[in-house]
């Protein structure tokens, strides 16, 4: 299968692009390369006869319609958006422009493709979207397929105009669409300015761990390569129309895993005090969602998939990923808005 993957140069991208070429798959990584990307989440694989890269704009139908004119893909991975909910609240256009033109754009281009190859059966087009378009959930209960959409940031309300137009694609005109919808995803290669890398970095740096509010809210974890097995089970094995959840089945409050960290670098690089030591609580996030925790029922019965990576194995792994790979993440930190606290502007 040749596998057409949008924003593969990102964290969830490249995750993707990775598996996807070790299992044999054809792969056309379609990246713009905006601040949040890096060709050194997929040089591992950059030398593979079954790998190409694009750089281009999801935004720009006309070089959509040349990549896939070029390279006659078998299915669409849809997973280019922005995604920073602290930056959507400073500046929420660019998340319309990408997360809903710029899907628009690519159904478009999809669906025109599709219809000049005389809507090839086996076609896919797999839209990757958030648990944030379900809204905050209180202390009890878990968002399943058909939660209702209840989006409270910029962020997440361009990811849900994103599905709605690709569930109308395939309700209108036939594309054999597939919906997924994750929790947070965490691992090797992760942005610095997400929770996960900030704690680590700043850990390291001795600078203050920031935790907003009191740290009670919750998110459920997913490790980046249980997701990427996850996608490509949903690509291959998902009824069109449908959509599922994807969760790590590892919900805990953001303070607790923060003290994880801490004690898992307090083990893998002792220093005179614990790193625990450097938490700081800051002012919170404007509309910082309570609680997110996906029910993966639907997945896991009807495609037979969980993940495999408990929370503490895959935080221990991901502290040691970014303690061995300090060139990656040094690279980064002059890029823009890394390190500064985003999403006061409201």
């Amino acid at each position: 299968m040749k596998l057409l993957v949008t924003g593969g140069a990102g964290f969830i991208g490249s995750a993707v692009v990775r598996l996807a070429i070790a299992r044999n798959y054809e792969v056309i990584n379609l990246d713009a390369l905006t601040y949040a990307a890096c060709l050194e989440n997929v040089a591992s694989v950059a030398d593979s006869p079954h790998y190409v890269f694009e750089q281009a704009d999801i935004r720009d139908r006309a070089t959509l319609d040349r990549i896939f004119a070029t390279h006659q893909p078998d299915a669409v991975m849809h997973l280019a958006a922005e995604s920073h909910v602290d930056r959507s609240i400073d500046g929420p256009g660019t998340f319309i422009e990408t997360n809903i033109t710029g899907t628009y754009q690519l159904l478009e281009a999809a669906r025109s493709y599709w219809t000049a190859k005389d809507k090839p059966e086996a076609f896919r087009f797999h839209h990757i979207s958030t648990d944030e378009v379900f809204g905050s959930l209180g202390e009890t209960g878990q968002f399943t397929e058909t939660t209702p959409y209840d989006p409270r940031s910029p962020y997440s309300a361009s990811k849900a105009a994103s599905d709605h137009l690709v569930r109308a694609w395939g309700e209108t005109y036939g594309l054999p669409v597939v919906l997924s919808n994750c929790s947070n995803n965490y691992g090797p290669y992760h942005f610095p300015e997400k929770l996960i890398p900030v704690v680590i970095l700043n850990a390291l740096a001795d600078k203050p761990i920031p935790v907003y509010g009191a740290g009670e809210n919750v998110r459920d974890w997913l490790y980046v390569e249980d997701h990427a097995d996850a996608l490509l089970t949903v690509l291959t094995r998902g009824e069109v129309g449908r959509s599922y959840n994807i969760g790590g089945e590892n919900e805990v409050k953001n303070i607790d895993l923060v003290r994880m960290i801490c004690t898992i670098l307090d083990r893998s690089r002792p220093k005179n005090r614990p790193y625990a030591s450097q938490i700081a609580f800051v002012t919170d996030r404007p509309g910082h969602d309570l609680r997110y925790a996906i029910d993966p029922t639907r997945i896991r019965d009807e495609l037979g998939w969980r993940p495999s990576v408990t929370l503490e194995e895959g935080l221990d792994l991901t502290v040691q990923w970014y303690l061995e790979n300090e060139g990656w993440w040094r690279a980064l930190q002059n890029r823009d808005g890394v390190g500064a606290r985003l999403g006061v502007k409201a």
